[in-house]
């Protein structure tokens, strides 16, 4: 289980960097007026999480992804890419990849033994405030985007991706 938890804290660590970058690319874009301001909260909240996996994997002796610098870039420009169709292609990005986050997280904390409490309670909490961006988004007209399915199974499939790739590599 050792194992597991270094490999759970590494890929979230990356899912929350990759976040960090997707909504810093559509701050990029769309960083004004009333929707700047729910970017900037997301974001915020985004950074908290990747400073908590990182105190995590200074803790637990884990690693970082080796694909860091492609998360840098790849997370920014699909949030710019996706702010540049509008704000409701970003807010529909916004839910595809906090829903992708949302059963990852389920997933890992089920699969934490009861001795991981703590770590299990942060997942949680973090699943809760990924759940709230999801609601903003949609709230915010996500599904009104232009290609909505297409648009969130490519994120989707583009964050299973991610995660897989990041919890080995």
């Amino acid at each position: 289980m050792k194992e597991d938890i270094k490999r759970f804290i590494r890929v979230d660590h990356a899912g929350e960097y990759g976040a960090e970058r997707i909504y810093a690319g559509q701050l990029a874009v769309l960083g004004r007026g009333a929707k700047g301001e729910l970017l900037r909260h997301m974001l915020a909240q985004e950074t908290a999480h990747k400073q908590a996996f990182e105190a995590l994997m200074a803790a637990r002796r884990s690693r970082p992804t080796a694909l860091l610098p492609l998360w840098h870039a790849a997370g920014f420009a699909l949030g710019a890419l996706t702010a540049a169709l509008g704000e409701r292609a970003a807010m529909a990005c916004t839910v595809a990849v906090e829903e992708t986050i949302d059963a990852h997280y389920a997933r890992q904390r089920d699969a934490l033994p009861e001795s991981e409490a703590e770590l299990k309670d942060t997942i949680e909490r973090f699943r809760r405030e990924e759940l709230e961006h999801r609601d903003i988004g949609l709230a915010h007209g996500a599904e009104q985007a232009p290609a909505y399915r297409l648009l969130s199974r490519a994120i989707r499939l583009g964050c299973q991706a991610a995660i897989r790739l990041s919890e080995t590599i």
